[in-house]
């Protein structure tokens, strides 16, 4: 790989660089030369006009069916998917069969991933095969390479498991993110309780599902003095308590999936199942408070909630359709609708993922590793079965012109260039 690109706008913050339009030469995954005009006619010329030149992305929540699911998505089709979205680096749900509950589990996705342009770090288990009853082989995984654990869209409702993890991770330097939702209280519902599910005629998830869960954990965190992050906040109850949290130095962070800024619950008057997804889609109100909180900093990070499945598990009635939709691709566009500027969509997609992972920032210098993005927040383009890189099809966004483009990902000495 012999590449020159021109013209690029550097958003590497901690980068001499920064905020500059550059040239930069690439060579066998290596940064040669970062100038203001760079001349070499063995390279291949990409001029990209302005558009922003960032870390890879990272994705803190992706689902990848495999081991065992591979007909949602495996590791190829997954990290394809990622890498036409921006991602250079995914933390895998451990939502598979067998779930990543064993060193086992998390050798074998690295060894299956390496030498991909995406970089995978699988999220271990809290409880044995996610049944909440006891604690996960959590050190093996440590060692083995998972960096944080989490028992993905199944809560916790332990406390005293959950109190015992925080401690476990602790000891040795990992991270606990804790879905939050109290079952008890969202039961069965499939959406959001509120003046939509009565429309509706169905039971609802009210935010206080969810409130529960998170000052519960906040709770823990500050008793065992260890870290917790929340993963895919959805109400503004949510925001305020970890706004509380962070305001006392609490070690609490948390993200948001892209979908919950930009779609309400009112999408959902027409039952498309391709609009169903968990924590439910909520208010207005929510959303707002959930773009606050953003611009704030106490939202960390956005993630994609990439959730595949086959067609027959999505194209049924509403009530028995799964929860999920595919969200790689569509990161980038879903942050661009919500408002957020170029700087903001780096923060919260690119650096902040990186930090609560506790993972190294990409450099950007001469004689370092390539390893970024290039996006175009005002480029448009159609998301079509046959640019969409993921097995699965389950989005409600196929067929839709969205704004923000990925051009190009690279990263491990190769290269992805959108078409």
């Amino acid at each position: 790989m012999n590449l020159l690109i021109k013209s690029a706008l550097v958003l590497y913050p901690e980068s001499a660089f920064y905020k500059k339009t550059v040239d930069v030469l690439v060579a066998d995954g290596i940064i040669k030369q970062i100038a203001e005009t760079i001349t070499d006619d063995s390279a291949e010329v990409i001029d990209v006009n302005g558009a922003v030149i960032a870390p890879g992305f990272f994705d803190l929540n992706c689902k990848i069916g495999e081991p065992g699911l591979e007909t949602k998505e495996d590791i190829g089709t997954g990290t394809a998917a990622a890498a036409a979205g921006g991602f250079t680096a995914l933390a895998l749900m451990p939502a598979t069969q067998p779930p990543v509950h064993s060193k086992t589990e998390v050798e074998y996705l690295i060894n299956r991933a390496k030498g991909n342009l995406v970089d995978i770090y699988p999220l271990g288990t809290i409880s044995h095969k996610r049944e909440g009853k006891d604690l996960a082989e959590m050190y093996d995984m440590y060692r083995s390479g998972a960096k944080a654990f989490t028992d993905a869209t199944r809560p916790v409702q332990d406390a005293g498991l959950m109190e015992r993890a925080m401690l476990y991770a602790h000891g040795f330097g990992a991270k606990v993110f804790s879905y939050p939702e109290d079952a008890a209280i969202a039961g069965k519902a499939k959406v959001n309780e509120g003046h939509i599910s009565t429309l509706l005629g169905m039971k609802g998830i009210p935010p206080l599902a969810e409130e529960l869960m998170i000052a519960r954990d906040i709770y823990l965190a500050e008793y065992t003095d260890s870290g917790i992050h929340f993963s895919t906040i959805s109400a503004g109850s949510s925001v305020k308590l970890i706004r509380e949290a962070k305001a006392k130095g609490l070690n609490v962070t948390c993200d948001v999936a892209a979908h919950h800024l930009v779609l309400t619950d009112e999408v959902l008057l027409g039952f498309d199942s391709l609009y169903k997804v968990k924590p439910p889609l909520r208010t207005q109100k929510d959303v707002d408070a959930l773009l606050e909180g953003l611009a704030d900093g106490t939202i960390d990070a956005i993630v994609s909630q990439h959730t595949p499945h086959e067609i027959e598990f999505k194209d049924v009635e509403f009530e028995i359709a799964e929860f999920g939709i595919i969200g790689l691709q569509t990161a980038l566009p879903l942050a661009v609708k919500a408002g957020l500027t170029a700087e903001a969509i780096v923060d919260k997609l690119a650096i902040n993922p990186r930090k609560v992972l506790s993972v190294e920032l990409p450099a950007f210098a001469e004689g370092e590793a390539a390893n970024f993005v290039i996006f175009d927040t005002e480029a448009e383009w159609e998301y079509t079965r046959d640019n969409n890189y993921s097995k699965s099809a389950n989005s409600p966004f196929i067929g839709q012109t969205l704004k923000g483009k990925v051009l190009l990902t690279c990263n491990n000495k190769q290269l992805f260039k959108s078409k």
